[in-house]
C-alpha cells in the first residue's frame, strides 16, 4: 500500500476518535505523519512510496493505540522538546509542546546572571529543568516533583542526555536543599490548575492516562498549588529573582490575582512561542 493511501485511512481514524482533543487544525494528519516516519525509522515516506506488510501492520496498530486516546509520546516511547529527546512513559506527565515559552522565559532571565540557579516546581520527567541546564550552562539547577516515579525519569533523561540537574522528591518546595534558600533566580512550575469537580470534563486523552495529580491539585478551585508556590517562594528567591507559572488562559487572570495577592510586582501575563495556547504569569517577589 502507498504511503499516501495509509495515512489518508488514518486520519480519517483518528478524525471519528471521540478519545481524542481536536483542538488544532490538521493534527490528526500531523500525528499519522509522525507515526508512520517513526515506524519507518524516523524518516518520513514520499506520498507514492509504498509500505511493506509489517510496516502497515505495525503502524496501524499504533493509530488505533492513538484512537484510545493514549497519548503520542507514551506510544513511541520519547518526545522531543527544544532539540532534547526525553524517555516518556506512563504514570509520568506528558510534556506539552506549549511549554516551550515556560522554558525560554526562564533561559531569558538566567543567560545574563553570573551564577544563575534555577528550581522547577512539579518537574515531571524534568522537562523545563533540563531544557534550561542545556540552554544555560553556567546555571545550578533543581527540579523537585511529588512522584517518586516522576524523579527517577528525570534523572534517567538528565544521565542519557548528559546534563547536570538535581532532582528530588518533595511536595513543591520539599527535598530542596535548605543552603539555596534566598538565592534561586528563576523558579518555574506547570502546576496543577483544575479544580477538582472539573476532572472529568477533560478529555479522555488526558483523564485517562495522565496521573491524576499532575492535573489537579484536589482543591475546589484547582489553585491550591499556586497558592502554596506563591507563599513559599519569597523565602527562596534572590530580592530581583523572577516567579513563572505556566497556565491555561481561563486561568490566568485567577494566578495573576493570587501572585497579586501575595505580594508579588510587576505581575502580568505573557504568551509566545509557536503554540500560543498557554499563559506564562511572570512576577518579582515582594520587596
Amino acid at each position: 500500500m502507498r504511503a499516501r493511501k495509509l495515512i489518508k485511512t488514518a486520519v480519517a481514524e483518528l478524525k471519528a476518535s471521540e478519545a481524542i482533543d481536536h483542538w488544532q487544525k490538521g493534527r490528526e494528519r500531523i500525528e499519522a505523519e509522525d507515526l508512520l516516519a517513526f515506524v519507518m525509522g524516523g524518516d518520513e515516506p514520499d506520498p507514492d512510496d509504498r509500505i511493506g506488510n509489517a510496516e502497515r501492520d505495525a503502524f496501524e496498530g499504533l493509530i488505533a493505540r492513538r484512537a484510545t486516546g493514549e497519548p503520542l509520546p507514551y506510544i513511541k516511547g520519547y518526545t522531543e522538546f527544544r532539540g532534547l529527546e526525553l524517555i516518556s512513559e506512563p504514570g509520568v506527565f506528558v510534556p506539552r509542546d506549549s511549554s516551550e515559552y515556560l522554558a525560554e522565559q526562564a533561559v531569558k532571565r538566567l543567560r545574563g546572571r553570573r551564577s544563575p540557579v534555577h528550581v522547577d516546581l512539579a518537574t515531571g520527567a524534568g522537562t523545563i529543568a533540563l531544557s534550561v541546564a542545556n540552554d544555560v550552562p553556567k546555571a545550578t539547577v533543581y527540579g523537585t516533583d511529588l512522584s517518586e516515579d516522576a524523579v527517577k525519569l528525570a534523572r534517567r533523561n538528565a544521565r542519557r542526555l548528559g546534563l547536570k540537574v538535581r532532582f528530588a522528591t518533595g511536595d513543591v518546595f520539599g527535598g530542596l536543599p535548605k543552603t539555596i534558600a534566598g538565592t534561586v533566580d528563576v523558579i518555574t512550575a506547570h502546576p496543577p490548575y483544575v479544580a477538582m469537580h472539573e476532572v472529568d470534563d477533560l478529555p479522555d486523552e488526558i483523564k485517562d492516562w495522565e496521573p491524576v495529580h499532575t492535573l489537579t491539585d484536589r482543591s475546589s478551585d484547582g489553585l491550591g498549588f499556586v497558592r502554596q508556590t506563591v507563599a513559599e517562594a519569597p523565602a527562596w528567591l534572590r530580592p530581583k529573582g523572577w516567579l513563572l507559572m505556566e497556565t491555561d488562559p481561563d486561568r490566568a487572570r485567577d494566578v495573576k490575582n493570587v501572585m497579586a495577592d501575595g505580594g508579588f510586582r510587576d505581575v502580568r501575563s505573557t504568551k509566545g512561542g509557536d503554540l500560543k495556547i498557554t499563559r506564562v504569569i511572570v512576577g518579582r517577589p515582594p520587596a
